[in-house]
């Protein structure tokens, strides 16, 4: 059947079996329950189409990461295969024997969700897990070890024709690995709301880094009216003006009123909000291309209930 003007697309998803084998230490906040139940989310929308994760290719995440760094975690994937333990990179941040697959392959699908978004033109998520926003060029930390948003803009980048990215990332934590890695790059702008203070203590709008990075800090206590408020006042005209060619989320639904991490209070319908919102950016700069990346979110009741009503948002054509 063709498709009208009046029937959206399905939502495109890219999601794999093996983003559940990442088994951090038991009692661990970053679970592999948190994949089944964004999936249950997602599984409520009206139209879906859903799509293998593939992993990301070695060369590509030496664009971001570093050599020496991409090579330490190869070294300790043959470790932890040969011995058969789990070990822990700082102490939130732990591998098992099926931690590796996993870590490739929500790169892989954040790279993915960016490539069909510009070139189908529609909103794509990557319904992926371990998160990655922590993630340095050179350091894994904050349950990240790869940086999925960070590879998949600077995949968008390489795309004749796409000469400015967006990158919107409203996880409570602050976004600290793809700043650093896209500070002063003006092709790329970076813009994040969060909760301050909160690990990992970055992020302060009063110490600014350059002129592509926006942040605004909610302090604990904050709900929908300060969530709303700071980005129509200060994140989206920014993105506006910059008027990307494509619009990137780090999807984070930590800062739900349920979350235990954080002490934001956040509603399902604020995620139905700020994905509209950045959807109307997207079809007046992009073409619609949009593209998420699941980041936190620990309470499973919310992050279904709110991956749900941000896939809404972002597909909603009204």
């Amino acid at each position: 059947m063709t498709r009208t003007a009046h029937d959206p697309a399905p939502l495109l998803v890219f999601t794999h079996p093996a983003c559940a084998g990442h088994e951090p230490i038991p009692g661990h906040a970053e679970q592999p329950a948190r994949l089944q139940a964004a999936l249950d989310g997602l599984a409520q929308l009206d139209a879906v189409e859903m799509r293998d994760a593939e992993p990301v290719a070695g060369e590509r995440v030496e664009r971001v990461h570093s050599a020496p760094y991409r090579a330490e975690l190869e070294a300790l994937e043959r470790r932890v295969y040969t011995e058969n333990l789990s070990f822990a990179l700082d102490p939130d941040t732990h591998v098992g024997p099926g931690s590796f697959d996993a870590i490739r392959r929500a790169a892989g699908g954040a790279c993915q969700a960016s490539a069909a978004a510009l070139a189908e033109r529609r909103s794509t998520f990557a319904a992926v897990r371990p998160p990655g926003h922590h993630a340095e060029a050179g350091r894994a930390m904050g349950f990240c070890f790869y940086n999925s948003i960070a590879l998949a803009a600077d995949a968008a980048l390489a795309t004749p024709g796409i000469d400015r990215v967006a990158i919107v990332d409203f996880d409570v934590h602050h976004g600290n690995g793809t700043e650093a890695i896209f500070a002063g790059r003006d092709e790329v702008l970076f813009l994040s709301s969060h909760q301050l203070p909160l690990y990992p203590g970055t992020g302060d709008p009063a110490e600014p880094v350059a002129s592509n990075i926006h942040n605004v800090a909610l302090p604990p206590g904050s709900g929908s009216n300060q969530f709303r408020d700071a980005w129509q006042a200060d994140l989206l005209p920014v993105i506006d003006r910059f008027a990307p060619r494509l619009i990137l989320v780090s999807a984070g639904f930590d800062a739900h009123w349920r979350d235990p991490l954080a002490q934001l209070d956040l509603k399902d319908e604020d995620y139905f909000w700020i994905g509209h919102q950045l959807l109307g950016l997207a079809r007046s700069h992009c073409g619609g291309a949009l593209a998420a990346s699941l980041e936190g979110g620990y309470d499973l009741k919310a992050l279904t209930d709110s991956v749900l009503a941000f896939a809404e948002g972002i597909t909603f054509e009204h």
